[in-house]
């Protein structure tokens, strides 16, 4: 099994779950893509790698996408430059992947309003999307509006998620501080877990921002692209569903994780096959 199919197999993610819309060369690619996102994020956010070590890391990444020979690269890379180079995907939008990565290096860092966090979920989500489109075989103008606005989405539904797991890890807080000044709920709030109307207040107010985007996202959508974008429709309605789920529990995201189960995910995944 190649390093990117026991990378993919390892994370169980919905990303990778939805790839079985795809025919078979293009799933191998998303595989591929989906192992180089996985290698940075988890250089970027992984607690057992010592901070040196993700540096350096990172900085080998961002070295392989700025160099011409592939001399001395791993398989994961040496792949990822050729997908890149078949489908003549722009350089910048890999390494904007990797400074969005390398910018959750610093755990102190806040974001202080939502311009400041739209900038990094572009980076770590939205260039995936516009990576992904070129992979899928889009070829409509409004595909890549369709991506940037469902990167937006996904990575805010994943915010809202993860807020409790964030916390546990080197209080990574992504909620803007805009947003706690408007509800009156203060980091230490957030630190603490506080769960109150407020909070829950708070955490309605930035679904709708996802909701916006989530909506944007359906807006941009071409049907001549319908049949290339199945894999990411997939992806749009698993997190989708999850964002609804969270809505109506009122965001008990400090001491669980929400998900789907295997049946509801088959079932979209069924569905975005059909077409429906």
């Amino acid at each position: 099994m190649s390093e990117a199919k026991q990378i993919t197999k390892k994370a169980k993610s919905n990303l990778a779950f939805a790839f079985a819309c795809l025919p078979p060369q293009r799933r191998r690619d998303m595989v591929s893509l989906y192992a180089f996102c996985r290698i940075v994020d988890d250089l970027a956010d992984s607690p057992d790698i010592p901070i040196d070590e993700k540096r350096a890391g990172l900085e080998s990444w961002k070295q392989c996408f700025s160099q011409s020979s592939h001399e001395n690269l791993s398989e994961t890379q040496k792949n990822i430059l050729e997908i890149r180079d078949r489908y003549q995907i722009d350089n910048q939008l890999f390494l904007d992947l990797i400074a969005g990565c390398h910018s959750d290096l610093q755990p102190s860092r806040r974001f202080s309003d939502w311009e400041q966090l739209k900038d990094y979920t572009y980076k770590v989500a939205s260039c995936v999307g516009l990576i992904s489109i070129k992979i899928f075989g889009c070829e409509h103008p409004d595909s890549e509006k369709y991506a940037v606005n469902l990167g937006h989405a996904l990575q805010l539904t994943n915010i809202l998620r993860d807020v409790g797991e964030d916390l546990s890890d080197n209080l990574r807080i992504y909620i803007p501080e805009n947003d706690m000044i408007r509800f009156q709920y203060s980091e230490r709030d957030l630190v603490g877990k506080v769960y109150d109307r407020r909070f829950i207040s708070m955490m309605h107010y930035i679904s709708e921002r996802a909701e916006y985007y989530y909506l944007e996202a359906e807006k941009s959508f071409h049907q001549q692209d319908a049949k290339a974008l199945r894999s990411s429709e997939a992806m749009r309605k698993i997190y989708h569903c999850i964002l609804k789920k969270m809505q109506a529990d009122n965001f008990q995201v400090f001491h669980q994780r929400y998900t789907l189960s295997k049946p509801k995910k088959i079932w979209i995944l069924l569905t975005a096959l059909a077409g429906f």
